[in-house]
């Protein structure tokens, strides 16, 4: 089967494409960029890549065309698809009727950790010797590709709540039918698509809906928006974690680089318990960590393999990834596309160095933030920095000046690549941390600071 792919270049459709290939099909793909590092895995597997939407890659027709959520009415293709009837649907339903419906699926939802958690609990699995199928938005440096199709019986997949296509506005996770499904947070995000909170919650019932009775929907006991969403109706098994409950962590260091894993009973008595010693840092991961134990114990992983796992854990590409370390210096690319996210992160690293220099250096570019969304918050995220730099690219038309006036730590804010660069490398201080946080490329900005240090 010929499979053509519409915007293949984004991490979920790039994703989607391998799992295509891995099943046997003919696969090729168009996008308007196409660029590593997805061009360059997609290229390795064997995959045409075609650059631009003209009709023509349409002809002779392929057997099914998989329309990705980025593509639009007006389209050259989409338009050639429609007034030819070929035969389309999206990646997400694509995914959940051709591999994901024979497969006990893990689903790993939430605002924040969506990647890290499934890579975590992919992690787990494989170390188990279940050697589960995955899709997950990011590269797991652990595997080294985002997606993975085997003949387990178990698939991991990372369950967004972005719409799925032009013409299926519903989110893509409403497509997955987990029969484990971790909620890990919720909070607001995605304004170009949601109007508020609620619309986010809807969704997210939509997707507890879909659990089976005999499935297990795994949350956090202190977030009171998922909670709302479960209060409207649960029909399947709850397990909740935290700093208290049924599954607990425990704290061996302040900075969550090591932890105690606990499962209770009903009446409080210890059932099991693992400890967890990792390179990770922050509350926020050895939350996710307690989530993919939870979620790996309902396929009959003990907690204290799953510890072992974890320790093992390297982590994901963007996600903190050490990209520079020489002279005191340590350079960290990460995606940060909250300001939740960009809170938690700097304060895992601030646990972790203690009173050593850390300088945050920010682009606001998810839709949220470039629409003007969480300038109250992304105000107050960066209190564990010692000094912030704020970058305005060409999309944001709010006035980033006017955060950094109310920062309660030092802060810029310019728009110029230049100038960015000139401050990021002033700073004199001995053992400096210097955290990039975006969730673009940043207009190459990783690459020219690296080459500035280095010189």
């Amino acid at each position: 089967m010929h499979v053509h792919i519409l915007g293949i270049c984004g991490t979920f459709m790039g994703s989607l494409a391998l799992l295509a290939k891995q099943a046997g099909h003919h696969v090729s793909g168009s996008d308007a960029n196409v660029y590593p590092p997805m061009s360059t895995q997609l290229e390795q597997s064997g995959i045409e890549l075609i650059e631009g939407f003209d009709p023509q890659q349409l002809s002779p027709a392929p057997d099914l065309v998989i329309v990705g959520n980025a593509m639009s009415r007006g389209n050259p293709c989409v338009e050639y698809m429609l007034d030819n009837n070929l035969p389309y649907t999206s990646g997400p339903q694509w995914l959940g009727e051709s591999i994901l419906r024979d497969k006990h699926v893990l689903a790993v939802s939430g605002t924040h950790g969506k990647t890290t958690t499934s890579s975590m609990l992919t992690k787990i699995l494989d170390f188990a010797g279940l050697q589960p199928g995955f899709l997950i938005g990011g590269i797991p440096q652990d595997f080294d590709v985002s997606a993975r199709l085997s003949d387990s019986d178990y698939f991991v997949v990372e369950a967004d709540e972005y719409d799925s296509a032009f013409f299926d506005k519903r989110s893509k996770f409403v497509h997955y039918f987990p029969n484990t499904l971790i909620i890990n947070n919720l909070e607001f995000d995605h304004a170009d698509i949601f109007d508020d909170l609620a619309a986010i919650q809807r969704q997210f019932h939509h997707l507890v809906r879909t659990v089976p009775s005999s499935g297990t929907v795994i949350s956090p006991a202190g977030d009171h928006n998922v909670r709302e969403v479960l209060d409207r109706g649960c029909w399947s098994r709850q397990e909740r974690f935290g700093r208290c409950g049924d599954w607990r962590y425990a704290l061996l260091s302040k900075d969550g680089s090591q932890f105690d894993v606990i499962q209770s009973d009903q009446a409080g008595h210890e059932i099991s318990r693992g400890t967890v010693k990792w390179q990770q840092s922050g509350l926020h991961n050895v939350m996710n960590g307690l989530s993919a134990v939870i979620a790996a114990s309902q396929v009959g992983v003990e907690v204290e393999e799953s510890c072992m796992a974890l320790s093992q854990f390297i982590g994901v590409k963007r996600r903190m990834e050490v990209i520079y370390q020489r002279s005191g210096i340590t350079v960290y690319d990460d995606f940060a596309h909250h300001p939740t996210a960009i809170k938690t992160t700097l304060e895992g690293l601030r646990a972790k160095v203690g009173d050593e220099t850390i300088i945050a250096i920010i682009e606001p570019r998810s839709a949220t933030m470039r629409m003007g969304g969480h300038q109250d918050a992304l105000c107050s995220s960066v209190g564990s920095a010692d000094q912030v730099y704020w970058y305005q690219n060409s999309c944001i038309d709010w006035d980033v000046e006017a955060l950094a006036k109310a920062s309660a730590v030092p802060a810029e804010a310019t728009d110029s690549i230049e100038k960015l660069l000139q401050l990021a490398v002033k700073s004199q201080q001995l053992n400096r941390h210097i955290v990039l946080m975006s969730n673009g490329g940043f207009e190459g900005f990783h690459g020219m600071l690296i080459a500035a240090l280095a010189h």
